[in-house]
């Protein structure tokens, strides 16, 4: 990981909908190769904040740079330019259940590139290998596990070689041993491929396992209380909302 290079900076961020903020003037910096966690209790605003970094839902105000372009102003073929330069696992893994485990991973080359189906056919397999899956080009979503789904979702969010991947909630709905597996696939791909992990979850687990560094979001202050290494904010931190969240404390009734 290189500690110095800055691959995505928020600038004063407020996002929302319907005219209801949920965030208000965020600001962070995620670090080139860094596995970066976004996490906190439920309502945070943990997804919000995922959805509009990657462009999903326009920003009520500030910037969101992915190496040095804005996604908050880009149009036309910047826009695609940026949009190519990360992938996206969403919380269900959004397989089509229409189509193979090969066919999903391919989907994206056959939108994106002009490579031939011998070519894409290879890469889908070269990166389902990388998550595990090689034996199971031809299965349908509905014909594998849930963690097999997870896997094959950041296969195809690799499809196109980004150099940023978002998870949200990856382990959401799995036993503790798929989601250690997960967990262990996560870290070995963001230290093979140097690739940068953004990453939202609240389990406590996998937050240990996989982050270089975290955010954590209250709503209470819609941003910001705590940035930095997870193991520090378990043990350092002198804020009573972090504490009782690293520590699993129940908040006293009239706090």
């Amino acid at each position: 990981m290189d500690s110095g290079e800055v691959i995505i900076r928020v600038e004063n961020l407020t996002a929302g909908y319907e005219g209801r903020t949920i965030l208000e003037n965020i600001n962070f910096e995620v670090r080139r190769g860094e596995v970066f966690v976004i996490l906190g209790g439920s309502g945070c605003g943990k997804s919000t904040l995922l959805k509009h970094m990657i462009g999903l839902y326009p920003v009520m105000s500030g910037h969101v740079w992915i190496d040095g372009h804005d996604i908050v102003t880009a149009e036309g073929a910047e826009n695609e330019a940026i949009l190519r330069t990360f992938g996206v696992m969403y919380q269900s893994g959004a397989l089509f259940g229409s189509m193979t485990l090969l066919e999903n991973v391919r989907l994206p080359m056959e939108t994106f590139t002009s490579l031939d189906m011998e070519q894409m056919d290879l890469l889908a397999r070269m990166k389902l290998s990388l998550v595990g899956l090689v034996q199971f080009t031809g299965h349908l979503p509905n014909e594998i596990s849930g963690g097999m789904q997870k896997r094959a979702a950041i296969a195809r969010a690799m499809a196109l070689d980004p150099q940023i991947l978002f998870l949200d909630e990856p382990s959401a709905g799995l036993d503790p041993i798929t989601s250690a597996e997960l967990d262990a696939l996560i870290r070995r791909l963001a230290d093979s491929l140097g690739v940068t992990f953004v990453i939202v979850t609240h389990e406590l687990a996998s937050i240990y396992a996989i982050a270089d560094r975290i955010i954590m979001l209250d709503k209470r202050v819609k941003g910001i209380i705590a940035d930095g290494d997870p193991r520090r904010m378990r043990d350092e931190s002198t804020d009573p909302y972090v504490r009782q969240f690293f520590h699993r404390q129940a908040e006293l009734a009239d706090a």
